[in-house]
């Protein structure tokens, strides 16, 4: 039996542990003396010198610096800045590929059993490479100017000179060598034509970007539809993203079908479900952005049939008194209670809930239970390889 520890963990301490489970969040779950201890750069099975870099009331945070048994997935990272006080961005460059996408199905085991109270088997599925596949990111400048990316859980910036996981239409390479003005959030994308926009902020919580390079509106193409995305429109960072995830929900709408699209953006989903539902069927997008609504209103101007409101989905989907279909896309915090409520109130065949957190699908998974769904199918895509995120697309259906 493990002895309690008598004293509280100091930043800077080091300890040896064995690393016994990956957790959700990109930590993996150790313990010394009764005290969990949450480690990053570590893989289950391995034995490892941790030093503490942050303390909490039941549980501190840690960094493994070296690695006395190592797994037999543990491989070099490929980007030199993936290391302890290196950039916070990619936690699982050091394991194997086919190790990363077990460990994200654990992950999402995990959060069902916990959460939902159910047991699943889920496979996540590799999608593309695992460099160069990130057209979206932000970084941020140091003092100095200097470009780069904050080290985990801090506000300091690593200053880097490329980015792995970049797309390379997006030259990282070439904007790390600029000088950029101090202290500053800088926003990089490239759109599916290539055309390439940066866009510059001041490092404080609300600043509004500035736009310094290409166009305020880039364009996407999807299913034969091209879409206008703003610059401060949300849109898929993976370049395969909206191909992969239309192919999973695209099975699940028929001709004359009335969709429900929340959280619908600029209206990915919405562009290769319009000619499936066809004129006989309807799709109402609820965004509460009003550039990703402006977007949309441009894109589906030729589709009488397509209607968008601007607000909150939790305010706005009470004015919706039928649907057959309903996909949602809600932010990293899910749909909530309330929303899953007033949506299966409308009674829908099919809820298509694409999530890129397991642990809040697992949640809202609990309340579609409640009021009488089940989950039918479960997809995983590897959509953020080198990190640990996952993009998972749920179909749940009324119990019979």
């Amino acid at each position: 039996m493990a002895t309690e520890r008598k004293k509280p963990f100091a930043v800077g301490e080091r300890h040896t542990v064995t690393i016994e489970k990956v957790a959700h969040g990109g930590h993996f779950i150790a313990r010394h003396e009764g005290q969990v201890i949450f480690v990053r750069h570590a893989i289950p099975g391995e034995v490892a010198e941790v030093e503490i870099t942050s303390t909490g009331s039941s549980f501190v945070r840690g960094d493994a610096i070296s690695v006395e048994t190592a797994s037999p997935d543990r491989v070099v990272a490929p980007c030199e800045f993936s290391s302890p006080n290196g950039c916070g961005g990619c936690d699982f460059q050091h394991i194997s590929i086919q190790r990363q996408r077990m460990l994200k199905a654990d992950v999402i085991r995990e959060q069902f059993s916990r959460l939902a109270k159910m047991e699943i088997e889920v496979t996540v599925e590799e999608i593309g490479e695992p460099l160069h596949w990130r057209t979206r990111l932000g970084s941020a400048t140091d003092s100095a100017g200097n470009l780069g990316f904050y080290a985990s859980r801090t506000h300091s910036v690593v200053p880097v000179s490329d980015c792995l996981i970049a797309s390379t239409s997006m030259k990282f390479p070439e904007l790390a060598k600029r000088s950029w003005p101090g202290n500053s959030r800088v926003e990089i994308s490239v759109s599916s034509e290539g055309s390439r926009t940066v866009a510059i902020a001041d490092s404080a919580r609300g600043s509004k970007p500035r736009l310094t390079e290409g166009q305020l509106i880039s364009y996407e193409d999807v299913s034969g539809h091209r879409l206008q995305v703003s610059h401060s429109s949300f849109w898929q960072s993976h370049e395969s993203a909206p191909e992969v995830l239309v192919g999973a929900i695209a099975p699940h709408v028929q001709l004359g079908d009335r969709v429900l699209d929340l959280y619908g953006g600029v209206g990915l989903f919405a562009a290769a479900l319009v000619d499936i539902v066809g004129e006989s069927g309807r799709i109402d997008i609820i965004e509460s952005s009003s550039s990703a609504t402006a977007d949309a209103r441009k894109n589906f101007a030729d589709f009488p049939n397509v209607n968008i409101h601007t607000g909150d989905v939790v305010h706005l989907l009470p004015r919706i008194s039928k649907s057959d279909v309903i996909v949602l896309d809600p932010p990293r915090e899910g749909a909530g209670k309330s929303v899953i409520a007033q949506m299966t109130s409308l009674k829908p065949r099919t809820i298509v809930y694409v999530a890129c957190d397991p642990a809040a699908l697992a949640r809202d998974t609990s309340y579609l239970a409640e009021a009488g769904y089940t989950l039918t199918n479960l997809r995983a895509f590897d959509l953020f390889p080198m990190t640990h995120h996952v993009e998972c697309v749920a179909i749940f259906a009324p119990v019979i």
